[in-house]
């Protein structure tokens, strides 16, 4: 950021170089070390200032300085350390406080950051700095009325920095209020007409109330700011295909794979185009791109499908039909284009099938309407060839939706509990966790695949299959017991049968309901099924669009999903087994993904109460504890759960353990 560089140049302009017995030599490393950073070869001035501490470990302006370099490289936790050292040396240094907060603000530890901040403002309240960089701060912590107050006071003293107008309209937005939030985008371009991110903010407030004129004008004036800013020719993009100008639109998005060749959304956005324009084979190549960097997004394979159809290449389209259909067995608009193409192709008995099935899954749907999470299901007209604005992604599971907060992507949960199939020869992690009743019920049952357990099935794809056929021939056979029903809702809920799943434990249930492991069963496919159509139906996130903080805020989905059923269910597991540690693991993960932390907390405590060398327990809790700004005890858990064998927990201790320190 702009600001973050002038503060930077001031702060080497006004260090004060201490006196030493090697005062000359002091200087000398000092004025290298700034004469390099102002011409931004940070490593060589980390070589010269390494040079200087050999010689003098206490000279703590040149940690400050090292730590700025360290900074400027995106070593984030060696800037941390360096700063740490310098406010050893001299607990009074503000700059120090700082610039520590701003590195912990960028590596997600807002806490710590926050902290420093106050440390700072106390010892200098006359320095606007301090009060922009906490602004920031609390903005991506959706501290949205604090960030606004301290942009407040750094505009009182700096009112000629653009991005702190930018910054508090941003603040102002996320409060739905629009009218301020334009306000102080116009200041902000008012203040630096040549800095592209006041236009490209007020352009997309436009776009967003289709005020497209206005929204194509600043887009423009961006774009003559920095002809690389690309978001600004995405944005652009949109305006053009919201106002049927398809071919500017095209442009654009090239512009946009010219400087990002990786960039799937444009590919995916720009395939939705061509489609639409009839520019079928170019659209082809654009979703095989999106299919190589997501291979496992369900809409890439539905809506190639359809371009393959409308060029005639019906088998391929069927095939991308069941690629959507294997990943996702419940999408019922796959079910019905699928048996439409059939049909052409006189499979009369595969059409007739698809066409079954999809109407039994719009039943279904229809049956919860009441629940807003399925009803986009029972539309079958649904169409999912909108473009996408440019602050999205594709969604992964929503175990992972817990961490789409702070910039801490690489931390999930690890998954819920069920019982699945398995080698018999990768279940021995998991049997230091079984209680007397857990084991006699996996003899009951007497299945040697079987097995408690968190992690995806080790039996290839076509074992699962042959395993639900087998199955099925003997649910057919004869009158089926609870045990043959819980097979097969096994085995369908692993090739993704969620609905016909729920429905055999519930067969199941009723001839043996005094059973807690068929309820948790039917709990963990309830909410996988919850999980993979909020995949779909919400299948873009909010992501980081650029280097500015601001940007890195993330938006809560517009549709709400309810686990309502899977915890009733989980519910009913612990009043059954009072004593069963995995019921309170899962209901953990339920209420986490609801959003209430505290109560997840409290389940996980539970199960490591009744388990205590519940690794996973240990490892989920901590991630709760450091999404709940408790950085220090989290890290302890995720290090108790690597010492009982999580091997994930190293990842993440690599990244938040030294913000103990």
């Amino acid at each position: 950021m702009h600001l973050l560089k002038r503060l930077i140049a001031i702060a080497l302009l006004l260090l004060v170089v201490t006196e030493s017995r090697a005062q000359y030599n002091r200087e000398y490393f000092f004025w290298v070390g700034r004469r390099c950073m102002m011409n931004n070869d940070y490593q060589e001035a980390i070589r010269t200032l390494n040079t200087l501490l050999r010689f003098d470990e206490e000279a703590f302006e040149g940690y400050f300085l090292r730590g700025i370099a360290k900074y400027n490289l995106d070593d984030l936790l060696g800037a941390e350390a360096d700063f740490s050292t310098a406010i050893r040396l001299n607990p009074v240094y503000t700059q120090a406080y700082t610039y520590r907060a701003i590195t912990r603000s960028r590596l997600g530890n807002y806490d710590d950051a926050l902290q420093d901040f106050r440390e700072a403002i106390d010892l200098r309240p006359d320095l606007p700095g301090p009060y922009y960089s906490r602004g920031v701060t609390r903005l991506l912590n959706q501290q949205f009325e604090e960030a606004i107050a301290d942009f407040d006071k750094f505009v009182r003293q700096e009112n000629k920095v653009a991005d702190a107008y930018i910054c508090r309209g941003l603040s102002y937005l996320h409060l739905k209020d629009t009218l301020k939030a334009y306000e102080d985008f116009e200041r902000g371009i008012r203040t630096n007409r040549e800095s592209p991110n006041g236009y490209n903010r007020r352009g997309a407030l436009y776009l967003q109330q289709q005020r497209f004129e206005e929204a194509e004008a600043d887009f423009n004036m961006a774009i003559a700011c920095d002809s690389t800013y690309l978001i600004s020719y995405f944005n652009r993009a949109l305006v053009y295909s919201d106002t049927n100008r398809p071919m500017d639109a095209l442009a654009d998005f090239d512009k946009v794979i010219n400087l990002d060749s990786t960039n799937s959304l444009t590919y995916f956005n720009r395939a939705m185009l061509r489609s639409r324009i009839g520019d079928y084979n170019r659209a082809l190549a654009d979703y095989d791109k999106v299919a190589l960097y997501s291979p496992n997004n369900v809409l890439v394979y539905y809506n190639r499908a359809n371009v393959h159809a409308q060029l005639g290449e019906i088998e391929k389209a069927i095939a991308d039909y069941s690629s959507a259909i294997e990943l996702y067995p419940d999408f019922a608009n796959a079910y019905i284009y699928r048996g439409r193409l059939r049909a052409l192709i006189r499979d009369q008995k595969g059409a007739r099938s698809d066409q079954q099935t999809a109407q039994k899954k719009i039943a279904a749907y229809r049956e919860r309407l009441s629940d807003s999470t399925y009803s986009i299901y029972a539309d079958t007209t649904q169409h999912f060839d909108k473009l996408l604005s440019f602050d999205s992604k594709f969604a992964g599971s929503s175990f992972d939706r817990i961490t789409a907060q702070g910039g801490r992507e690489e931390m999930r949960l690890l998954p819920l509990f069920k019982f699945t199939l398995m080698q018999p020869d990768t279940t021995v992690e998991m049997k230091r966790y079984n209680p007397k009743r857990l084991e006699d019920f996996l003899k009951r049952i007497n299945n040697r695949y079987l097995a408690l357990s968190w992690r995806d099935s080790s039996l290839p794809a076509d074992t699962l299959v042959m395993l639900d056929k087998e199955y099925t021939r003997q649910i057919n056979v004869s009158d089926p017991s609870w045990v043959n029903l819980f097979e097969r809702g096994i085995s369908q809920s692993l090739i993704k049968q969620y609905t016909n799943a729920v429905n055999t434990y519930t067969s199941a249930i009723e001839q043996n309901p005094s059973n807690p492991f068929l309820y948790l069963n039917r709990s963990t496919t309830r909410a996988e099924m919850i999980d993979f159509i909020s995949s779909i139906d919400n299948s873009y996130q909010r992501i980081t669009i650029d280097s500015d903080p601001a940007n890195r805020l993330h938006n809560n989905s517009k549709r709400t999903y309810s686990y309502d059923e899977a915890t009733a269910d989980l519910n009913k597991v612990l009043k059954l087994y009072p004593d069963f540690a995995h019921a309170y693991y899962n209901r953990a993960n339920l209420r986490a993904l609801s959003g209430d932390l505290p109560a997840a907390y409290e389940d996980y405590t539970k199960a490591i109460e009744l388990n205590p060398h519940f690794a996973e327990a240990y490892y989920n809790r901590g991630v709760v504890q450091i999404f709940m700004k408790d950085t220090r005890k989290g890290c302890l858990d995720i290090s108790k759960a690597g010492e009982l064998g999580i091997r994930e927990a190293y990842e993440v201790l690599k990244r938040y353990a030294p913000l103990n320190d």
